[in-house]
C-alpha cells in the first residue's frame, strides 16, 4: 500500500534541513556537496536516523499493548539511545542489550556518550561481552523472554530497527522528503551518499527513490567491515520495503550499491581516512562527524568526488545520520589540535 497509508507516530520536527557545504565543495574541486542533517531532526536525545524509523514502529507497539521496548546494539549504539528516548517520551519501559561490538581501549567506553544518555533516560541497560554481528542475537531474545517472565509486554526492535518488517519505511519517506526539498531549492541531487551497516536506512532510500523513477545513484559506504552480510541485508530490506510501498516492479541489481574501502578491518575502529575526513569536515564546515559511521561515509565521499568517480557536474547529497555522542568514547584520539593534512 502507499507509504502514506502506514500509521506513523511523529517524533521529528518535520523535514530535516539541507544545506550546501561550500568550503568543502571548493576544497575538493569537484561536485557540489550538500548535507541533509538527521542529527538536527528531533527534540529527543539529539535525534538521528533511527528516530525516523521508529516513527513507523511506534504505532504497532502501541496497538499491541506493549509496555516495554526491547532493543540491542553496541556499547555506543546511537540506535539504543534513540529507543530509550522514544520509550521515555511515550511513558514506556525500555530494556537495552549493549554488546561489546567495538574492541576499543577507552576505559570509560561503557559509561559515557550514548550509553550514559540511555541510563539517564531510565533504560535498563544490560552489558554483554559478545562482539559485533548484525544478525539476531541470543542476548536480545533472552531480554525479550525476561520481560515476558516478569509480566510485561515487550515490543522487540532489532539492531538499528533494521531487520524489522517496517524498518525501511522511515527512509522511504526520507526519499519523498528529499524530492519536495529539491523542488523548493531548485536543485536535483543525482547522487546520495550514506553510511550503511545494519542496512535499513540505505535500503529505505533505495526503495523510496525507485518509486520516483528519476535517474539517481544511492551509494552506500560500508562501515561494517562485514561487506557480504551488509550487502545481503540491504538487498533484502530494500526489496521488502519496495513491496510494502507498492513499487510495482523488481528492484534492479544496479540500484543496490554498497562500496567497500573505508571501513577498515573492524566495525567501529577509525582508520586514517576516517580521522582525516572528520578533521576536514570540522575544520572547513564546523560540522561534527563521528568515528564509527559518518567519518567513514565522508571519507568515501571525499575520495569519490576527488577522483571524479562522482562527476564534477553532480550535486551530491550527504546523509548525516547523527552519532556524535559516541565521540565521548574516543577521547584519546583528540587530545591535541591537529590540522587536516589536506589543508
Amino acid at each position: 500500500m502507499p507509504l502514506s497509508d502506514f500509521p506513523r507516530h511523529p517524533l521529528t520536527f518535520g523535514p530535516s534541513p539541507i544545506h550546501r557545504m561550500d568550503r568543502l565543495t571548493a576544497h575538493l574541486g569537484g561536485a557540489t556537496v550538500w548535507a541533509k542533517r538527521e542529527d538536527c531532526n528531533s527534540a529527543l536525545a539529539y535525534g538521528g536516523n533511527k528516530t525516523r524509523k521508529l516513527e513507523y514502529l511506534v504505532p504497532e507497539a502501541l496497538a499491541q499493548g506493549a509496555d516495554t521496548l526491547v532493543s540491542i546494539g553496541g556499547y555506543q549504539s546511537n540506535h539504543t539511545r534513540q529507543v530509550a528516548a522514544v520509550a521515555a517520551h511515550l511513558g514506556l519501559k525500555c530494556v537495552l542489550v549493549q554488546e561489546k561490538w567495538v574492541d576499543w581501549p577507552d576505559s570509560v567506553n561503557d559509561r559515557v556518550g550514548n550509553i550514559m544518555l540511555s541510563r539517564l533516560m531510565g533504560a535498563e541497560v544490560r552489558l554483554d561481552s559478545a562482539g559485533f554481528d548484525i544478525g539476531f542475537r541470543d542476548s536480545w531474545k533472552q531480554a525479550i523472554a525476561d520481560v515476558e517472565a516478569r509480566g510485561g509486554t515487550p515490543y522487540a526492535i532489532p539492531a538499528g530497527a533494521s531487520d524489522h518488517r517496517l524498518g525501511g519505511l522511515g527512509f522511504a519517506g526520507w526519499a519523498d522528503e528529499v524530492a519536495a526539498q529539491e523542488e523548493a531549492l531548485g536543485v536535483f541531487f543525482d547522487t546520495v551518499v550514506v553510511c550503511t551497516v545494519t542496512g535499513s536506512t540505505h535500503a529505505g532510500m533505495i526503495a523510496g527513490f525507485a518509486a520516483q523513477e528519476r535517474e539517481r545513484r544511492v551509494i552506500g559506504i560500508d562501515a561494517s567491515a562485514t561487506l557480504a552480510k551488509t550487502r545481503d541485508q540491504v538487498d533484502r530490506i530494500a526489496r521488502r520495503t519496495a513491496d510494502l510501498i507498492g513499487l510495482g516492479r523488481d528492484l534492479r541489481d544496479d540500484e543496490i550499491t554498497v562500496l567497500e574501502g573505508w571501513a577498515g578491518d573492524l566495525y567501529g575502529i577509525p582508520v586514517d581516512s576516517t580521522l582525516e575526513a572528520m578533521r576536514l569536515t570540522a575544520q572547513l564546515e564546523g560540522v561534527i562527524l563521528d568515528p564509527v559511521y559518518e567519518g567513514k561515509s565522508m571519507a568515501g565521499l571525499v575520495d569519490l568526488v576527488s577522483s571524479g568517480e562522482i562527476p564534477r557536474e553532480s550535486n551530491v547529497l550527504y546523509a548525516h545520520l547523527g552519532g556524535q555522542p559516541a565521540l565521548n568514547a574516543y577521547s584519546a584520539l583528540f587530545t591535541t589540535s591537529v590540522r587536516a593534512r589536506a589543508l
